[in-house]
């Protein structure tokens, strides 16, 4: 009986041998399916038995493109291919300029996306490229080691990215700093925070430089919410960029923190830096000017603001505004009205305006 059975069991492994040798010869979707295993197995040994990192992986599927003599199929610099059924307007793209991080965020892209869709391109200024997927979507980071402006096209199947340098877009670029932010409120008074009107300003100057479509200036902020970025974030995007001028917005009080009769605008500025023509100090002086005009406002002269971390290390010609005193019951309404941070933004508006036809 044990004979027979084991009989019968080593026909039916000899069968199912004979059955799969003859589906792998005889069906040619068969052995299609065991290429793109093959092929899946080795770009996936690419990354996790040989530790290439993905940014290895994208020189690694360029080279394979141009041995194939692909590699003038498209001029642009990256180039994804989107998985079926998703389109352009479905994909969401984010450039933060103060991390220097540029996401892709692909509707149902999985963990297997960057192997089914291969990216490809070149990886000139990209430092890092990370993938990670989850919720029905993919995310794509690509890290710069610098600030880059993203223009990107699609043909429906792909979607292409150029990185352009602010300098190849823009005749001026200037940073705008909103003081404080999150945690950070600055001056607290009678419930108002420094944060909340500095911002207010700062929305209110990004607005009228929106006004002009076809402005040679380019303008980064550092927030235009209620975050609070780093003080050397914050310098290092002016410093970065190599900006052409940098603002920081801010308000003042008096030391003890208790309402006076003080009032007016002050601009402080590096007065350790060598003294140039066109240096930190003209500018403050030009904003504390167009300042004073535009409020109305008592000047309070230009202070030296060395020992403040952005101006200290600011390697660019660089002005913090302190608008008003929120310790003056008059100008801390005036601070907290709409019409009043228009103004204060109109000012600060002119002021850089002028800087640039005296020069800068």
């Amino acid at each position: 009986m044990e004979e027979k059975l084991i009989r019968i069991v080593a026909g039916l492994v000899g069968v199912t041998a004979l059955v799969s040798i003859f589906a792998l010869y005889h069906f040619p979707g068969i052995r299609v399916w065991e290429k793109e295993v093959a092929a899946f197995r080795e770009q996936k040994s690419l990354e996790e038995d040989d530790q290439m990192t993905r940014l290895e992986i994208l020189d690694y599927n360029m080279e394979n493109i141009l041995e194939k003599g692909e590699g003038e199929a498209f001029e642009q610099q990256l180039r994804l291919e989107l998985p079926k059924g998703v389109r352009i307007g479905d994909v969401v793209l984010e450039n933060n300029y103060l991390t220097r991080m540029f996401t892709i965020t692909i509707p149902q892209a999985d963990e297997y996306y960057l192997y089914d869709y291969p990216m490809v391109g070149r990886s000139d200024h990209i430092t890092d490229l990370t993938y990670r997927s989850g919720e029905g979507e993919g995310i794509v980071e690509i890290q710069f080691g610098e600030v880059f402006e993203v223009e990107s096209t699609c043909d429906g199947q792909y979607l292409y990215l150029d990185f352009l340098t602010p300098r190849e877009l823009y005749d001026k670029v200037i940073v705008i700093d909103a003081g404080h932010g999150g945690e950070s409120c600055g001056t607290i008074k009678q419930g108002i925070c420094e944060k909340d009107i500095d911002l207010a300003i700062v929305l209110e100057l990004k607005a009228l430089f929106e006004e002009d479509e076809n402005s040679k200036i380019g303008v980064y902020y550092t927030r235009t919410d209620d975050s609070n970025p780093s003080q050397e974030q914050r310098v290092e995007l002016a410093n970065i960029l190599k900006a052409d001028l940098f603002v920081s917005v801010h308000n003042n009080a008096t030391k003890s923190g208790r309402f006076s009769s003080i009032s007016g605008t002050s601009v402080q500025y590096d007065g350790q830096k060598q003294e140039e023509t066109l240096g930190a100090k003209r500018f403050a002086q030009i904003c504390l000017e167009e300042m004073t005009k535009a409020l109305g406002s008592v000047d309070k002269g230009l202070v030296d603001g060395n020992e403040t971390y952005i101006l200290g290390r600011a390697d660019v010609p660089a002005a913090m505004i302190e608008v008003g005193f929120m310790t003056n019951q008059k100008e801390l309404a005036n601070l907290n009205s709409p019409e009043y941070q228009k103004q204060a933004a109109a000012g600060i508006y002119q002021a850089i305006m002028r800087a640039f036809d005296e020069g800068y």
